[in-house]
């Protein structure tokens, strides 16, 4: 029988008991996979490991705060783990160490995208310039027109599910006093501009890779039905 959401993560994690960014990087290395919101595994994700001071909050006057959405440039730039939209279309970190197994797997269940797709045309572009910000982007793809913001960004949920784009850092708006402001923009690139050629070809086969992507999702969310174990894994 199914394990509920609430039951699937019991054994993983006490609910708030990060304070700080860098005990946040100690935690994705040391789980190796970690949504950054709810993903539908109570307990698996940094908003529910961090501090209740640290999610999201209205203030009074209208404003708001979330210093866990603040730190993610920082621990992408601190610890060299990866970023994108890897489960179900929602945003997770991936730790440097189980990089290469997500990319090895991942990519083998999806081909390189066909020469005329849009999804080439954002690789080839991502691949002459190194990064660029998400609205950039889609400029140089020539996605300006009505509708194309969303079909856009359907192209890139679908690139990074498939480990071929990653996010760099965030990038963000800054008021006449240089205070920064707003949701802040994603810096995106390619895996190999990021980490390197060899990071994303470990010396497995991608059968091998979910193998071992399987066995540490076992570990960290032991309750959890093996369907959604694999379903998880890709």
């Amino acid at each position: 029988m199914d394990t509920g959401p609430e039951e699937a993560n019991a054994k993983t994690m006490s609910e708030g008991f990060i304070h700080t960014a860098s005990a946040l990087i100690d935690y994705i290395n040391d789980v190796g996979f970690l949504p950054l919101l709810n993903v539908g595994v109570a307990g698996w994700s940094a908003d529910e490991a961090v501090d209740e001071e640290c999610r999201y909050a209205m203030r009074p006057d209208g404003s708001w705060e979330w210093p866990l959405w603040e730190w993610k440039g920082e621990i992408l730039r601190e610890s060299g783990c990866a970023y994108g939209k890897f489960f179900g279309g929602k945003a997770a970190f991936v730790s440097r160490a189980w990089w290469p197994d997500m990319c090895n797997y991942r990519r083998s269940r999806a081909p390189l995208p066909a020469e005329d797709s849009i999804e080439r045309a954002i690789l080839d572009t991502l691949k002459a310039e190194g990064s660029m910000v998400s609205r950039e982007l889609r400029a140089a793809c020539g996605m300006t027109g009505r509708g194309m913001r969303s079909r856009f960004d359907s192209c890139i949920t679908r690139l990074q599910a498939q480990c071929r784009i990653v996010t760099e850092d965030f990038v963000y708006a800054h008021d006449s006093r240089g205070h920064r402001y707003g949701w802040g923009l994603a810096l995106l690139t390619t895996p190999e501009a990021l980490f390197g050629v060899e990071a994303c070809r470990p010396d497995r086969t991608p059968d091998e890779s979910r193998e071992r992507i399987i066995r540490q999702l076992r570990h960290i969310l032991p309750a959890l039905p093996e369907q959604r174990i694999a379903r998880l894994a890709g």
